[in-house]
């Protein structure tokens, strides 16, 4: 008898709750190998395509393309052992045969029950969800609304058949009782906003407490708090009792005529909620300089010679920065603001923004400090090709330390940015352009490049910040000062 598993949406890290699908990659009746990508999905991170750690023969399909899904809701259900080891294993685009499927389990079975090895957050390593059904054509078992639906053909699980894993994970709470909750964030804002978990309801499979119950949850409490008394004269632009505003339009506000509202989710969303925080959290303060960048253009045009490796501009920046942070640690850091304390971090994750057809995201260069500038600006490059194809990985996206920003590819001079939570500080630079500079006691026409550089002060004082920007001023002027280093 085969075995249908189903395929959930794991956590893909970060604290995600939700994603979006974007393209299915498999079609109800086609043969998948363990760990084959079955759908490609959107997360507030990164476009990510999500193997299934099962092989057998696809069974039904969850959600159309474009809706948005929590973590937990299922993808997709595997037949397991309804093909044989072979064809699982190599995956051929073969429908299943139409019948009751009565192949014995295989060891593909066996190997699903172990866990397929795929390392992604939540699944993969464990054993996973087994539910005994009976396999029916696949004709017309294709389920694909918007929310999860029974699959076409397969008899519901009795509560004997479903196994520990079948069910979320739970965390116990101070009292030792489970509270259906697996998201860091969701636990994160019911203690930032001081929510007992226990008395929210989860809309989730089984229970599970999801971002949007915790969100309703505080919706509610603010709702029942007293609201002082107003006078009930409506103020100019406002809808008058009996009037019914637009769907999503702010309560007692009248929607203005073509008015285009674009929702906050995916990326978009995940920027929006980020640049709050971080206003939000971080007393971050400003200073600046214009340098003098003819010398560093010079070394720039000498370095790229015919048959060389070419390097950037913004490598040579990023290697300058690092530098300055081998001098400066104290901006190499962040802020626990649960435990009240500066951690600075022993490795230099150097972040850059990049600007792509799906908005702004700043790829990671690991370990920087360790990098020469041709392997800062080769991967760079790569980075910024990846991003522009929008095949970043969440681990590219992700735990940068210090970010630098070349908001002068705008065309800008200069600029004071939005610190990347939970960094400490944040490099600018703006445009390079011809300008009038007292060099070596006389006038002339010289390269010109303005620095910023925006910190937060809980991490360091502005003699720091004041001391870091100068010299990746000075470095700029004078590259020869990073032969001192090196």
């Amino acid at each position: 008898m085969a075995v249908v598993r189903e395929f959930t949406l794991p956590d893909l890290g970060e604290g995600l709750t939700e994603a979006t699908i974007v393209q299915w990659l498999v079609e109800v009746g086609e043969v998948v190998a363990v760990d084959q990508p079955v759908v490609e999905v959107e997360t507030a991170k990164a476009m990510v395509e999500v193997p299934c750690p099962y092989g057998g023969v696809v069974t039904a399909r969850y959600g159309d393309e474009g809706v948005e899904v929590p973590v937990g809701t299922p993808l997709v259900t595997v037949a397991v052992g309804a093909v044989p080891d072979d064809l699982a294993e190599r995956a051929p685009t073969t429908g299943a045969a139409n019948g009751t499927a009565t192949a014995p389990e295989t060891p593909a079975a066996d190997a699903a029950e172990n866990g397929s090895g795929n390392v992604l957050v939540g699944y993969g390593t464990s054993a996973a969800a087994a539910r005994r059904r009976r396999i029916r054509p696949a004709d017309g078992a294709r389920p694909e609304t918007g929310g999860p639906q029974p699959p076409t053909g397969a008899e519901p699980a009795t509560p004997a058949e479903e196994t520990a894993a079948d069910r979320p994970a739970r965390a116990a709470d101070a009292d030792g009782r489970t509270v259906p909750v697996i998201s860091p964030l969701v636990r994160r804002m019911a203690r930032e906003n001081d929510l007992d978990l226990r008395e929210v309801t989860g809309t989730g499979p089984d229970g599970l407490i999801l971002r949007t119950d915790v969100e309703s949850a505080l919706r509610a409490r603010r709702e029942r708090a007293p609201q002082p008394a107003t006078a009930a004269v409506p103020a100019e632009g406002t809808v008058p009792a009996g009037a019914t505003a637009a769907p999503g339009a702010a309560p007692g506000v009248a929607p203005t005529p073509g008015e285009e509202r674009i929702p906050l989710r995916g990326m978009l969303g995940a920027a929006a909620e980020k640049f709050s925080r971080s206003r939000r959290e971080i007393p971050e303060a400003t200073c600046w300089v214009d340098a003098d960048a003819t010398e560093l253009l010079a070394v720039r045009r000498a370095m790229n010679v015919p048959g060389a490796p070419k390097v950037s501009l913004l490598a040579l920046l990023a290697r300058i920065t690092t530098a300055a942070l081998a001098r400066f640690p104290q901006l190499n850091a962040t802020v626990d603001t649960r435990t009240q304390e500066i951690v600075r971090l022993p490795a230099v994750h150097l972040g850059f923004a990049a600007q792509t057809d799906r908005g702004l995201v700043v790829p990671v260069v690991r370990d920087a400090q360790a990098r020469t500038v041709e392997d800062l600006s080769a991967e760079m490059a790569r980075l910024t090709e990846t991003a522009r194809a929008g095949g970043l990985s969440l681990a590219e996206l992700t735990h940068g330390t210090f970010t630098l920003n070349n908001y002068g590819v705008f065309g800008v001079d200069g600029s004071t940015p939005i610190i990347n939570h939970p960094e400490a500080a944040m490099l600018g630079v703006g445009r390079i352009a011809a300008k009038p500079w007292v060099h070596d006691g006389e006038l002339a026409v010289r390269q010109v490049v303005q620095l910023s550089l925006t910190f937060d002060h809980r991490v360091c004082d502005g003699g720091t910040a004041g001391g870091f920007l100068r010299y990746v001023a000075d470095c700029v002027e004078r590259p020869a000062l990073l032969l001192r280093g090196l």
